[in-house]
């Protein structure tokens, strides 16, 4: 019997950490899995010692309000991971909270694997030699990544991104329609304002106001947004309750970010992963992102890149909108979605561009992690 401890720190980690777990038990049946998982790591047979909610902070002054709690919870994870004696740990992403995880361990002669490179391309490069004195070896998802740590000689695998092997290439509008219940001819805005709480907090009554301006001009037009947690769906509800217009039809999901996105013909998306799963479904969108003015001047001062989202940075170009933090606001962003809504030519480019990504990406990537993971057992 192996044991391997395993972290993830938010949504788009769980569904990674459940990938792997799958495409490790497939290989070894002898093998379990404890640390911090999500309900979907959980369904796979990971036991979890602490909420992963308790790690889903962002922004670095919402991260100060929370440290002694989350020192803490590592502390005492650490004690327990430890006194277990796993064969090998993966952090997944979270990499402020698994770096120091993977140091003390590593340094108890325990493999230490990193699932989902921090994007030092972006920023604070200079982090690229603490984390070899952390990590054993990296799991890249992007292409351009393992160059940056073959130039200190660390250990790198580019293994692709799980979603564009469980995406397909032609998404189905019409099926996805269906199960959300949803007209084929009318027009379908996806909104997806984050997975965190502090997220929806500072997106709920941005949409809910972009939606109201939307529908001045499209009055059959239908949004959908999908929620992971009753307190995420709390919050949004808040704010749509103070909604004055009786004619906007929003309808809040449970869950169904996938089918959502699959059934709009546009998406509005907080800056994360799930701007790949939107790229991925070949959908136009508008990326954006609020966070506190102090943890938003501190991110863009030590910014590399001119973008942030994901799409584009895997492009190298803008290829869809930013509009971020001041210029997140209701006016400019329904003016945006309606400008591209109207230009037929550019949406045919940006789904060209999204298949050309998709297919760099779909690597069979859980079962490569899955083989670098083995090999360290």
């Amino acid at each position: 019997m192996s044991k391997i401890a395993i972290v993830a720190g938010e949504a788009s980690g769980d569904l990674l950490g459940a990938h792997l777990i799958s495409a490790l038990k497939k290989q070894r049946k002898d093998l379990t899995f404890f640390g911090i998982a999500g309900p979907k790591m959980i369904s796979e047979g990971a036991t979890t010692l602490f909420s992963m909610e308790k790690l889903s902070v962002r922004g670095y002054f919402e991260v100060i309000k929370h440290l002694r709690g989350l020192l803490k919870l590592r502390k005492s994870l650490l004690q327990q991971i430890l006194a277990e004696k796993p064969d090998v740990f993966i952090g997944i992403d979270a990499p402020d909270f698994n770096f120091w995880l993977e140091r003390k361990l590593k340094k108890q002669g325990i493999p230490t694997i990193h699932y989902v490179s921090p994007s030092i391309w972006a920023w604070r490069g200079g982090r690229i030699r603490k984390i070899k004195r952390a990590v054993t070896h990296m799991l890249a998802l992007f292409p351009f990544e393992p160059a940056l740590y073959e130039s200190v000689k660390m250990p790198v695998t580019y293994v692709g991104h799980p979603l564009a092997d469980e995406l397909p290439l032609r998404p189905n509008k019409t099926a996805a329609r269906n199960l959300l219940k949803l007209r084929q001819n009318e027009l379908v805005i996806a909104m997806l304002p984050g997975s965190r709480q502090s997220e929806v907090l500072q997106h709920a009554e941005l949409f809910v106001k972009t939606a109201e301006l939307m529908n001045q001009h499209h009055v059959s037009a239908k949004f959908i947004v999908p929620l992971i947690t009753r307190e995420t769906r709390d919050i949004f509800e808040r704010a749509l309750a103070k909604s004055t217009d009786n004619t906007l039809e929003m309808k809040l999901l449970f869950s169904h970010a996938h089918d959502a996105m699959e059934a709009a013909d546009f998406v509005i998306v907080a800056s994360g992963t799930a701007t790949l799963e939107a790229a991925l479904l070949k959908q136009p969108m508008i990326i954006t992102y609020r966070m506190s003015t102090l943890s938003w001047w501190l991110l863009k001062s030590m910014h590399y890149l001119p973008y942030v989202g994901l799409p584009n940075v895997l492009a190298g170009k803008f290829i869809v909108p930013e509009l971020l933090q001041k210029s997140a606001t209701p006016e400019k962003l329904n003016e945006t979605m309606a400008a591209m809504l109207k230009d037929t030519v550019a949406l045919k480019a940006i789904k060209q561009e999204f298949t050309d990504i998709h297919r760099s990406l779909k690597q069979n990537s859980a079962k490569k992690a899955a083989d670098v993971i083995l090999s360290y057992l």
